[in-house]
């Protein structure tokens, strides 16, 4: 089988090295690609927000399967245009991928399926949205949240009132986020632990994932701005097997059937955030497509081929049953560029990978990196994921730490607490 893989980050990374080694798959493609996935796959130059060119690249290659990494191909329809040419393609459709693309349609649908979350109100002007930070309604600390995509950083928790309108102001006047800042939610702090859960769906019928655990601010102890995710833990001590029970029958089942009922069956990876507060598991968010960094610590646990999973996602035929995982922990650090998450360094020179990859249960995946002169180069926000394996989360832990400490770049920053919430529950 001939697979492409959408998308330039550790996450597709992480699906295109899974898919390099089995059996069934005889080659791997990615679009755009990034110098990592170019040992492991065949890097072909695309705009991601282009879904025609992206069915004329996999109809030029014979490509036998496209799984889409990011959500913006997704938003984008890329999807769609692949189904009407007959192209199997693992993703949701541009209506069904609304469930991360608008926290605004993403509430409104849990509230018309009873799905738990957090109560909100959605804006549509800035002066609406002063109004009911003004009234108190939902207390403090309050959840401002942009309407649109804003790659993982158009969430702000403020802490008191001066901050939400400081937020309001950030996304709604001077339109920090573009256009996905002209709808934000205000939505009421939920107290809990978070959690990740990973569903492969095709309309009603699903194989359950792994769990996981992210950690989204930038410094440690979850101090400092949100970012797209600075680390991530696998699987989750927290989602234990009540609870998981509590997530598929409260929370998948009728987001599937929801979605299904409303002409817009879902098919790909659903990715729900969870707060598990003191009242069960309510929903923070949706992605449509697994999590980053999750992806780079659930896929090597992955113990049977991912390709026959996503074939049978994208015909229609998946097993009733969940997914089968190594029960070996995973640690994963992101190191991210100087500025993340505002404005980054790109173009610095990256030393170290060579001893970092021989530390023995370590992986690392490239992110924004890129080749200048012969020299590997910085060139994103987050540029790679480093992921420790262990018998262990405190094994784990210590692989993860040790291959990043060979690693060296100007202004690189990384969280020096992934993982440690572990500890006590191990």
């Amino acid at each position: 089988m001939k697979i492409l893989v959408v998308g330039s980050g550790a996450r597709e990374h992480a699906i295109a090295w899974k898919l390099s080694g089995e059996r069934d798959v005889s080659d791997v493609l990615c679009t755009p690609g990034n110098p990592g996935i170019a040992a492991v796959a065949r890097c072909l130059p695309a705009d991601v927000g282009n879904p025609l060119e992206l069915a004329e690249i996999a109809t030029r290659e014979n490509v036998e399967l496209t799984v889409v990494g990011p959500e913006f191909p997704l938003s984008c329809g890329v999807v769609d245009v692949f189904t009407e040419r007959g192209m199997p393609i693992v993703g949701p459709t541009r209506a069904a991928a609304a469930l991360e693309s608008s926290k605004a349609f993403a509430k409104d649908f849990m509230a018309r399926h009873r799905v738990p979350t957090a109560r909100f109100k959605i804006c549509t002007s800035a002066g609406d949205a002063l109004a009911t930070i003004a009234l108190g309604e939902f207390g403090y600390p309050v959840v401002i949240k942009a309407d649109g995509l804003a790659a993982g950083k158009g969430v702000v928790i403020a802490e008191d009132r001066a901050g939400a309108e400081s937020a309001i102001g950030a996304a709604m006047i001077d339109r920090r986020f573009g256009a996905s800042g002209e709808r934000i939610v205000i939505e009421e702090f939920l107290v809990g632990d978070e959690a990740s859960y990973f569903v492969l769906a095709d309309d009603t019928q699903f194989v359950a994932f792994s769990s996981a655990q992210d950690h989204k601010r930038l410094l440690d102890d979850d101090r400092g701005p949100n970012t797209g995710g600075m680390g991530a833990f696998a699987p989750s001590p927290l989602v234990t097997a009540d609870v998981e029970r509590r997530v598929v029958a409260e929370i998948v089942q009728p987001v599937l059937q929801g979605m299904a009922q409303e002409g817009h069956p879902f098919r790909g990876f659903l990715y729900v955030g969870l707060m598990l507060t003191a009242d069960g598991p309510r929903v923070v968010e949706f992605n449509v497509r697994f999590g980053d960094p999750e992806a780079q610590v659930v896929f090597p646990m992955l113990d049977e081929d991912l390709s026959w999973l996503l074939a049978s996602a994208a015909t229609g035929v998946l097993p009733s049953r969940p997914a089968r995982f190594r029960s070996v922990p995973h640690v994963a650090v992101a190191i991210a560029a100087g500025g993340y998450p505002d404005s980054t360094e790109n173009g610095k020179v990256i030393t170290g990978l060579d001893v970092a990859e021989r530390v023995p249960g370590a992986l690392i995946f490239h992110a924004g990196t890129a080749r200048d002169d012969g020299n590997l180069v910085t060139a994103g926000g987050r540029v790679l994921t480093v992921v420790g394996s262990g018998s262990t989360y405190r094994a784990a832990i210590d692989v993860a730490y040790d291959a990043v400490s060979h690693i060296r770049f100007e202004g690189m920053q990384f969280r020096r607490d992934i993982g440690q919430k572990t500890l006590n529950a191990e």
